[in-house]
Parts: structure tokens; sequence; C-alpha cells
């Protein structure tokens, strides 16, 4: 109690009550006691106030990695009010401190938390007063959520690196980087297997450092650490190490193929599938482990070798025949050898060994015996099966005493065998090599048998030789060795008694016993009388053959003295200007013995033939008239401007499964100009192109030109803009007109006018390219038509201007009511097949239509030669089906190119079922229904010489289903010519081959270029040069090549001589500059034609700007394959290339084709994989042989035929070198070769 007075009376005392509550409320007086006296105070009442604390703990609204926003829940409370403070008091709940916030509103943030740390909160609220804070409420107990890492794993290092594991380590990091207790560290690692990059992740649980294990020897690993939580990651910085080497795996067993010979194995083998590093040698142990011959020496038979990284072949010689040996072959890195593999190679058996004793002196010799001296054999490889003696009888005039090689005789010839056979030789004895242990005499002609041959006696008047052979039979294989051990010289003028064995069989042996001497009988001499007889008739049919030769040559040269003129050869030469002359003399009695008046052949229908009295003996194309081999120039150019020919008759030629259609009513003519016999086309195109008096020229000029009708409607200004030229637009009598739209009188207007064909009105539709404004125009035509076929001859841009826009889609597009989708794209050389399917809104039918787009037309003028716009018309009409509506036919305008496909397809039609052409009335037609069909006089010209070649050629494609009876029928000889179609059929190649004149090679001609080719009389064409690019001093851009197509794709090939010294640099370059995937070598290599070896063996080599570089080589039966890196070190930016190089070893040089047709298949299924893995196809390829002709057109022929089976399931070898030879006259240089085309084709078909 404290106490002050007042005054003398009067004081106050003050008293504190403590530890109040509710029931301490009362009244309350005090009571003061002192020396002097006593006092009472009033009464005072005590009030009791509890301070206020909250019910509930706050509530949780929001959550943050570094904020926790509450609610405090202050309205149910325990004391009493009002509240005139808030308070929030927070902790960790594993710390000792608190902090305390004063609210201002509803509700409150708590900043600056830390992330994934767990907080106690609590709110203290106050009343107004002394103490009147009250207690804290219930706590909130909660969590911040994680922030994402600081940053990753940092200053990661590797400190362990072996083959298969590396060890890494990194800095290490606690929880102010990981800000969250609950993380992740990942390792991330990728390397690259094959093609493929793997990527895998491993969780590490170590803090700051961690051994990946499972790698991959010699292996660039690319690492990252990955550092993550819930809330985000970080990761560290890209590490790359390499793995160490390891020890390689083993050798694939299957890999290991040995080529046995007598005394030679040559082994080669694939590199382990683990390299497990750089491979840096192979090592081979063999030995020799067993022989067929129990008396070899095997003991020496062993040795170990060892190959560089890059041979992974090796011929072992100097073994034993018929031998079995083991290897065990290993590869090596840097880190040592892998595990062994072995494997067992057997060489072949060997020729028994006989000494040569023709030297020595007969034992002794009578009229009809000669006693001899046997010795026995030295086997090699295998033991002596048997030995035999053979007599052969010295004739004049007759071929070689064997039927093998090696001048011995496989095949037994009992002696009475020998006379029904005429064989020169027969078997006078067979011994087991028991009976010849050691050397002994033995009487020839003693008249025994041995082992069921008998041995009669020797006639004096004939002169013989004795041959002694030992053979080895073992495994399936059988080795001759044979020596002629005497000789025997007539000795009397009389012909002995024949005495032959009783019971002789007519067999090469017998089962009779050995040794057995059988009774003489006397010889039949019936054969001798009949011998007599038969060499009178042969001598009488000689002469009589004779007489009948001499007699037709002289009335050959009686006929060929009757003509006018100087004897020409026939041929079709490319230029405007020849100085050769054509006689005018015709022989109508000739023709007319083959032919009706009508111009058709008596023996068929369909065909007409090639003949003129200077080309004598031989059939040319499969007519009645015949063509000397002689005489027929083996190139020529197809084109009858320099034809030096006398009385022509030509022919539409087909394979014999070709059927002919019904003769039909001609295409209507006029009368300004005749038609032209077939047989008549070849010289009447020759005098037109000399033009002296009337030719093209004037004949072109004769055709109507320009506007010959109305084209009101087309000059309508609301249709001028559907025009792309306003020379060139539909007449209005035959244009097509479209259904209205909307009932605009405009909307039926295209440019496009019907054309009839060859009797078949309106069976095509001419039209402009369409233009942007047409596009839906063109494809309502083509819906109202029933149009299935488009053909487009043109680029939509030539010389930098567009002459067509793109009016088909890339996949499905909607053109107005027409929806179009592109289902198909068939590319080929020169032309493209796209097919599509078309709808119209409302309408449930689906059509399918096919464009066919010819790409091959040149920019300016018409092309070198028809040969692939024939193919591209009979596709087109082959693919057409008869019911439908017309083809659709459009260039640019519309009416060159155009007019031309028209022309030449009504042509064709009207020569097969009239024999007949009538070019320049066919043009008139077309122009009276479109202007100016065939726009120029060299178009004009051009459709001459595309139905000149095609009578010329025919349709030589078969279908792969009849190929093989066709191929049957066409190889047969005919009895009567001795000649076979395929014969005549490459005659008649070589007449329409193209004969290059010296301005059409004039930069192989240049002074500067002679020493790049290896010959002058074939060089590549201007036209076809593929000049280089790469720059190598001073030396030209020329390379002797020639770009050629396949079936397939535009200069698919590059064909070449094999490279010069000199011109290797040029070699590299053009494979380089013209992105080649793969080379083809088809010849030997021969220092004595300069035929070196022009690549590197097993390093790099600069050859002029270009670095070859050796990577790998294996060797597949006739093929060895290399694989090079090449780059121009001029231009690095431009990386490197990687190059096949396919040796192929099985075409000797002495022949003119391969002995096997699966090889050479092998060698293009090999190129055609090459390509499809490396490059998608989009690489050319290199081939070449010694000079670039024959075998390198024989290879490409191949090629281009199994992709046409491949994609059009036709075959049309013709066509085929025919379009090769139209850019290199020497492609397939002979019949051989030719056949041999055809036989890989059939080859290619069995193998299916």
């Amino acid at each position: 109690m404290v106490t002050r007075v007042v005054n003398h009376r009067r004081f106050s005392a003050t008293v504190n009550v403590g530890d109040t509550s509710q029931r301490s409320i009362s009244k309350y007086r005090c009571v003061l006691r002192s020396a002097g006296g006593s006092g009472v105070s009033n009464y005072a009442e005590l009030i009791v106030k509890e301070p206020p604390k909250p019910i509930a703990p706050p509530e949780l609204l929001a959550v943050g990695a570094t904020y926790l926003w509450i609610k405090p829940n202050a309205n149910s409370i325990i004391g009493d009010g009002p509240i005139v403070l808030k308070e929030v008091e927070y902790r960790t709940t594993s710390g000792s401190w608190a902090e305390t916030h004063v609210m201002d509103g509803p509700t409150y943030k708590l900043w600056h938390l830390d992330p994934d740390v767990e907080y106690e909160i609590r709110v203290l609220l106050t009343r107004p007063g002394e103490g009147g804070t009250g207690p804290p409420g219930p706590p909130l107990t909660t969590r911040t959520k994680c922030a994402e890492p600081v940053h990753g794993p940092q200053n990661v290092e590797l400190v362990d690196i072996r083959a298969r594991q590396l060890t890494l380590q990194w800095e290490p990091f606690g929880y102010t980087v990981t800000r969250c207790h609950t993380y992740n560290l990942t390792l991330h690692y990728s390397y690259q297997l094959g093609e493929e990059r793997v990527e895998t992740e491993e969780l590490i649980l170590t803090s700051s450092h961690y051994t990946l294990r499972g790698l991959r020897p010699h292996t660039a690993v690319y690492l990252r650490l990955v550092l993550s939580n819930p809330e985000g990651r970080m990761e560290s910085g890209e590490v790359v190490v390499h793995t160490e080497e390891d020890v390689p795996g083993p050798i694939p067993l299957e890999s290991i193929q040995g080529g046995p010979f007598e005394e030679k194995i040559y082994l080669q083998w694939k590199a382990p599938n683990e390299t497990n590093g750089i491979i840096s040698m192979y090592e081979i142990s063999y030995k020799a482990v067993g022989s067929l011959d129990p008396s070899a020496e095997l003991a020496n038979q062993k040795g170990r070798i060892f190959k560089l990284r890059n041979e992974t072949h090796h011929l072992f010689v100097g073994l034993y025949p018929g031998s079995t040996y083991s290897f065990t072959l290993r590869a090596s890195t840097s880190k040592g050898f892998g595990p062994p593999v072995t494997t067992r190679i057997a060489t072949k058996i060997a020729a028994p060994s006989l000494t040569d004793s023709e030297a020595e002196v007969p034992l002794n010799e009578t009229e009809t015996t000669i006693t001899i001296w046997l010795k026995p054999a030295q086997s090699r490889g295998a033991p002596v099966s048997v030995y035999q003696l053979v007599v052969k009888e010295e004739r004049k005039q007759r071929s070689g005493r064997a039927a093998d090689g090696s001048g011995c005789f496989p095949v037994p010839v009992s002696y009475r065998n020998a006379s029904v056979m005429e064989s020169p030789h027969y078997f006078a004895a067979e011994l087991k090599p028991t009976q010849l242990p050691s050397s002994q005499p033995f009487t020839v002609g003693d008249n025994r048998t041995y082992n069921g041959y008998w041995n009669p006696p020797l006639s004096p008047v004939k002169s013989y030789s004795i041959y002694f052979q030992a053979l080895s039979t073992a495994n399936g294989e059988t080795k001759i060795s044979c020596v002629r051990l005497a000789s025997k010289a007539v000795t009397s003028s009389l012909p002995p008694i024949t005495r032959l064995p009783p019971s002789q069989p007519i067999t090469g042996a017998s089962t009779q016993n050995t040794n057995t001497v059988e009774p003489e009988k006397p010889a039949d001499s019936t054969v001798q009388t009949a011998g007599v007889i038969a060499g009178m008739l042969m001598f009488i049919i000689i002469l009589l053959g004779a007489m009948m030769t001499i007699k037709r040559r002289k009335l050959a040269k009686k006929q060929k003295e009757t003509q006018s003129g100087s004897q020409r050869e026939m041929g079709l030469v490319a230029s405007d200007k020849s100085s050769s002359k054509l006689s005018s003399t015709r022989n109508e009695d000739t023709f007319s013995s083959c032919q009706d008046v009508n111009g058709f052949s008596t023996s068929s229908p369909c065909s007409f033939s090639i003949q003129s009295k200077n080309l004598q003996g031989k059939s040319l194309l499969n007519s009645c008239y015949s063509v000397s081999s002689d005489t027929v120039p083996s190139s020529t150019l197809l084109d009858s401007s320099h034809v030096e020919l006398n009385q022509p008759t030509l022919t539409i030629q087909t394979h014999p499964y070709r059927t002919c259609e019904p003769l039909e009513m001609a295409y209507p003519r006029g009368q300004l100009q005749p038609a032209i016999r077939v047989a008549d086309l070849l010289q009447h195109i020759t005098q037109m192109k000399r033009g002296q008096g009337y030719g093209f020229k004037e004949e072109y000029e004769a055709l109507p030109e320009g506007q010959t009708a109305s084209w009101d409607t087309a000059k309508e200004d609301e249709n001028r803009n559907k025009n792309r030229y306003g020379n060139i637009i539909s007449y209005d009598h035959s244009r097509v007109r479209l259904q209205l739209i909307d009932g605009d009188p405009h909307s039926d207007y295209i440019n496009a006018n019907y054309v009839d064909g060859y009797h078949r009105p309106r069976h095509y539709i001419a039209t402009q390219g369409p233009m942007q404004e047409t596009v839906k125009d063109f494809w309502r035509m083509i819906w109202q038509e029933n149009s299935v076929s488009v053909v487009m001859v043109t680029n939509l841009v030539e010389v930098g201007r567009v002459k067509c826009v793109r009016y088909w889609p890339d996949d499905t597009e909607v053109y107005g009511d027409i929806k179009v989708s592109l289902i198909e794209t068939e590319p080929l050389a020169e032309y493209v097949i796209r097919t599509f399917t078309v709808q119209k809104k409302g309408s449930h039918d689906i059509r399918e239509i096919r464009q066919f787009h010819f790409t091959s037309w040149p920019d300016h003028g018409v092309p070198c030669y028809a040969t692939g716009l024939l193919g591209f018309v009979r596709q087109v009409k082959f693919l057409n089906p008869p019911d439908a509506g017309p083809i659709t036919v459009h260039c640019s305008a519309g009416a060159g190119r155009t007019g031309c496909f028209i022309a030449i397809d009504i042509m064709l039609d009207m020569a097969e079922n009239e024999g007949v052409v009538d070019i320049f009335n066919c043009v008139r037609e077309l122009r009276a229904q479109r202007v100016n069909m065939v726009q120029t006089e060299e178009q004009y010209v051009f459709v001459h010489d595309a139905i000149l070649e095609a009578c010329l050629c025919g349709n030589t494609a078969i279908p792969v289903c009849e190929f093989r009876s066709v191929y049957y029928n066409i190889s047969r000889i005919d009895p009567q010519t001795n000649c076979s179609q395929i014969k005549d059929e490459f005659q008649t190649l070589n007449i329409v081959t193209p004969r290059a004149r010296p301005e059409d090679c004039s930069i192989g001609l240049l002074p500067r270029n002679h020493d790049k080719n290896r010959a002058l009389d074939v060089l590549p064409l201007d036209r076809c040069l593929p000049f280089l690019i790469s720059l190598d001093g001073e030396t030209s851009n020329y390379i002797n090549a020639t770009l050629m197509d396949s079936h397939k794709k535009p200069a698919a090939f590059l064909v070449t001589q094999h490279p010069l010294p000199n011109t290797v640099p040029d070699f590299w370059r053009l494979v380089f500059d013209y992105n080649c995937s793969s080379i083809v070598m088809l010849n030997e290599m021969d220092a004595a034609q300069l035929c070196l070896q022009y690549w590197p063996e097993k390093t790099s080599c600069c050859y002029g700007p270009v670095q070859v570089e050796f990577v790998s080589a294996d060797i597949d039966e006739d093929t060895i394959s290399r694989i090079f890196r090449i780059c121009n070190m001029a231009r690095p930016q431009d990386g490197y290339r990687i190059v096949q190089h396919l040796q192929y070893i099985g075409w000797p040089a002495y022949r003119d084709t391969p002995p096997s047709k699966r090889s050479i298949l092998k060698v293009v299924q090999r190129l055609e994989k090459w390509q499809e893995q490396y490059d998608g196809r989009e690489g050319r390829t290199v081939v070449h042989c010694l000079n670039g002709g024959g075998r390198s057109g024989t290879f490409c022929a191949i090629c281009s035929v199994c992709e046409m089976i491949q994609q059009q399931n036709i075959i049309d070898v013709f066509h085929t070198v025919k379009t090769l030879r139209n850019n290199k006259a020497n492609m397939v240089e002979t019949l051989e070769q030719y056949k041999y085309v055809y036989e890989v084709a059939l080859e290619y078909l069995n193998s299916f």
C-alpha cells in the first residue's frame, strides 16, 4: 500500500491487488492504523477485465516460397474486448526466436521468409488499458514452398576416366543453393551409337562426386548435371569427355569367309562389332589340323601374321592341298588384343603329280602294241583314286584332244563308244592304286580288259599318242593330271582286222572283271562302209553349197550394177547441209514381192520392211528383205538429212506378242499433199530436207497460218483476262463450253478447243497452260469432260518466264467446287506421272486423274531426238482408258508443243493401221480446229523425224509377265535367214544410232584437250559435257565424260574413261563437283594401257584441289568395295562427302560380257542400297571402263532396265540403249553385250 498525505485530516492510499480474476470482483476499503490512531476509507468496487485471446489459429490464405498470407480469425475470442490491436507472432518450428508484426488489415502477408521452412504463426489481441494484451492464440503450423535452385552444379570436372566408367566431381552445395530440402541431382549423359544418339539419365545420391559405369569404350560422352526440386531445375554446363579405349570384342564369326584354292586360301573378315577403340592391327594364327592325304606332312603348316587395321583380308599361300586349316583371329587396339575367334577352312584337293616320261623310249613296240613304263603318281591333297590309260588317234583337221582346258580326259570313253561317237580317243585301261604300287611296264594294245575297259590292238595304219592320267576324288571334288608317255607312228598301209570283246556295252565303263582276257571276234565291216558313204555325202553337200554361194554372189553383183548411182550406206544424220545424193531409181517389182498396193506386208498386217539393194545378206527388221551386216554402219545419226540409201523401205516393228488393231477409216486427208507410204518415208524426208526446189520450208509455208475461223467469244472483254496470249485463243466452232455458273453468260469460256483424233472425234482437248485466274475453270473442264489424262508439255518456268502456273496441290486443295488430292508421284528421267483423286462438291463420284508431265523439252527449239517423247506418247496411250473422255493436252499457249504431241499420236495410229502417214494434212486439220497448231517449221520437221524414228525402231516394250516367252521367241534363229530377231533389233539399233560430227564434239577436239582423251574417234558431245567447277590452276574445265539419264533420274550417270595419269585430278574434281556418291569401275588395271590406280590405298592423298581419304575396304566375290572421304581443300566450307568405289573384278579383259549375270546384278543392288542409305538417291554415279564405252553402257543399261522393271513392270532394252546412244554412240558396243542386257533382265526376274 502506498499512502499520500492530502492534509492534516486526509490522506490517500493506493493499493495494488495482484492475481485478480473474476472471483476477485468485490468492494474493498482501506483501514489505516498508526500510533496516532486509525482510519477507514470508503468502499471502492474492484472490476476485473480479461485480456482477449483468439479461440482458433489464423487461417492460411496463400503460400509462396518466401511468404505466407494469413487471416487472424479474431472474431472468436476468449476475454473482453474491444480489440484495439492485432499482432502476428511467428517463428520457425525449430528456432527459438520469434518476431511480432502489427496487423493493419483483415489479412496479413508475412514476407521475406525462407523457402521450404516450417513456421509457427500465432495472433495476439489487445484491448484498451494497461494489461490489455492477451496471450497468443493457437498456433498455425505451415511450410513455405520450395524455390527454384539458385544455380546448377558448378565446377564439374572429371577425376577418373576409364574405358567403361568415369568419375566426376563438383562443388558441394547446400540449402542456400537448392532452396529446398527435397531435391534431386540427376546426371544426364548421351553418346552416339551408329546413326542413333542415345540419351540416358541416372539419379545421384552422393553430394559431390559420382562414378558412371557401363559406358562404351572410345566414345564421346556428353555430360551435364541437373539440380531439380518441385519448383524448377538448373543445369550445369555440358562436359564432353572421351572414354578410353578397351580391348576390342571378337571378330564376328559369320563375317569370316574363306575362298579356298588348292594351295591358297583367301581369308577375309570384318571388324569386330564392338571395336572399343581404333583397331590398330589384326592377328591371324593358322595351323593345319588334318588332311585327306595320309601322307601329307603338316607339322610345319602353321604360322602367325599381322595385318593393319584397314587390311581385313589376306591370301595365305604355300598351303597343302586337301587340308583343313584352323584360323584364329583377334583384333587389337592400343589396349591390347581382344578375345580370339576360330574357324576352319579346307583347301581344295589338287591333281596328282605325274612324272613326265614322254622323253623316255618305249620298252617295246610292235605293229599293234607299244610297251611303256608306268610310274605311280604323287598324291596332292587326296589319295589317288584311279589311274587311266588313254589312247588318242592323231587325226588331221580335228579339234583339241580333250574336253577340258587342262588337256586331260575327264569323261571316260570306251573303245566301242569312241567308234560310235567318232571320238579320237578311248580309254584302254583303268587301274586301281593298289595295282600300281610302284613303277611297272604296261603294254598298250594287249587285247585285255582292265576294270571294264578293253585294250584293243593298235592299228598299224594309224598314229597314236598314249596318255596316262591319275584321278583323285574327295569331298565331291575330282582332279585329274595327265602326261603323254609315248607316240606310235604308222607302221603299215594295210588295215588290220579289229577285234572287239564280246558283249561290249556302249557306255564309258563296264563292270567286267579287271585283267580278264576276252575271246577275239571279227569286226563288223558295216561301220567302215557307213563311214565311207557318209564322207562322200559330206563332200557332195559342201560342193553344192559352194556352187550356190558363188551363184548368189554373181546375182547380187548383177543387181547392184543395175542401180543408178554408187553404193551408199544407210544412215540418218543430224545436219541439213549434207552433200550426199539420193538415187531416184525405184524397184517396184522387188517391193511388190513383199507388200501389196496399200503398203501392207503380205506376211503380217502390222509389219513392213526395210530393204536396200546395197544392203544384202541378213534381215534387218524381222522383214522379208535382208540387210548385210557388213554394209550397215556401226554408228549413224537419226536424221534423214544425210541419208545415203538406194530404195529404202521402212517398218513399224512390233514384238511377236503384239496384236494388230483392226483397220479403221483413214484420218481425213485433203488434196493439197498426198499421203506418204511408210515404206517411202525415209526417202521423202531426205529429199524434203535437202530442199532442192521444194522442201520442208515451202511445205510448211503452205499451211494456213493465223486465224482461220471466228473467235468472237474469246475476244469479249470479260474473257480477255482468261487468255495467256492474245493471238492464241479459241475458235468459236470448236471451243469447249463450260457449264454456266449462277447464270453468268461469260462463265462458260475457257481457252480450249476440241481436236479430232485418228477416227475419234473430239479425242483431244488442246488448251493453254492454266493461269492463276483460270485454274478453277481448268478443273471444271476436267470434271465436265470426264478427262482422265492430262498431258503437260512445258515446265512451269522457262528462261525466267512463267509458262504455266502450278495448278495441282502438294497434298489436297479445293479449286472452286472441285477437290483435288495428290496420291502418287512417279518421277522418271524425262517425264513425271502424277496421280490425283478428284471429287466435285455434292457428288459421291471420286475419279482418278493422271497428269503426264514431259519435263525434257528444251527451253529453245525441239528435243535433239524424239526417243524420249515417243516413249512418253506411248505411255499416255497405254494408260488412258478406252472409255475415257478427251485427253487434255497443254503447253504454255496450247499450240506448238501441244500440236506436236497430238500430230505424233495421230500419225502413229495412221501408220500402224494404214501403212501411210499424212503429216501435212494432219497439221492442216489441227489448225482448222485450233490456231497455229505445230507452231514453227522446226516443230513441223521434228514431227516427221519422230514418226520416222518410230517406224524404224517400233514399239519394243515387253510386259514383264510376257518377257520370258517373248525373249525365247526373239532369240530363236530363223533357219531361213540364219538370224534371230534380237540380232535384227541390234542391227536396227546400229542404223538409227546418231553419228557425231566434228562440230558436235568441238570442245574435246580443242588442242589443249587432246592429251585428256584416250582416243579421238568417240568424244563426248558438247551438249552432254559435265564442265568441271573446282579450279585447279591453269587447267581447263574439260573432262572426257558424258552425262547419262537412267530410267528414273536425269543425269544419273557420269560415264567416263579410266583416268589417264594426267587426268586423275580432273576425275576427282568431277566426283566432287557433281555430287557423286558412287564410282563403278568395270575394267582391269593395266600399266600397258595407262590404266593405273587412281585412289589412295591406306592413307589420304590430294589430287589437285580434292583430298581423298581412304576409310575402309572389303571384297565380296567379284567386287571390291572401298569407302573414301573426299573434300575440296579450296572450298573447306563445302564439307566432306562419302564416296563408295565398286571395283568389279569379274569381267575378264578378253570377254565382251562378264561370265556371271548374278554377280553384275549384285553390283547393281549394292549401288542401289548405298545410294538409298547414304544420300536418298540424290547422288550421281560415275561409271567407267577403259574407254567409257561398251562396258559402261552395258552397266548403265542394266541399271535402267532394273529400274524399269521395278517402276513400270515393262522391259524395253532397245529403247534403253537407244536413249544412252543418243548421248554417246559407243554405249553397248557389241551384239553379245546387247544380248547380255536381255539375259540379266531375265536373271533379275528369276530372282523374285
